[in-house]
């Protein structure tokens, strides 16, 4: 499996347990609605093909199926989830990280591999 792959599959399932609460249903951050975090998406508020924000935690949220694949995002309600999450600063400092050059080569892709292996299994271990 290629690494970027990889990584995304393991950090797509992390952040979807993360928003997610001990029955494994969360909010979708766009829209509300309740969803499973296995029927969600790990939706990008700003495009996943922004290297330097691809894997960021608060780019990156769960998201209902409906908001990422057919609204587009739906921007206006991620903008608003984002905001009632982690603040009014939030939308200033993830537009410019965008701007953020990033290059990820083998030995980054395996190292953030393991920190979100650990970040995984570390939030699987708190929902037992």
């Amino acid at each position: 499996m290629n690494l970027q792959r990889k990584l995304d599959r393991i950090f797509s399932e992390f952040i979807r347990l993360r928003d997610s609460n001990k029955d494994g249903y969360g909010c979708c951050i766009s829209c509300g609605k309740i969803i499973h975090w296995k029927e969600g998406h790990c939706g990008h508020y700003i495009n996943r093909r922004h290297l330097s924000l691809r894997y960021d935690e608060q780019n990156c949220n769960l998201q209902c199926v409906k908001c990422n694949s057919f609204d587009e995002g739906n921007n206006i309600g991620y903008t608003r989830g984002l905001i009632k999450k982690y603040g009014d600063r939030v939308i200033e400092l993830i537009s410019i990280k965008k701007f953020n050059y990033c290059s990820l080569g083998k030995v980054e892709y395996e190292t953030l591999i393991k920190i979100y292996q650990n970040k995984l299994k570390k939030t699987k271990d708190e929902r037992k």
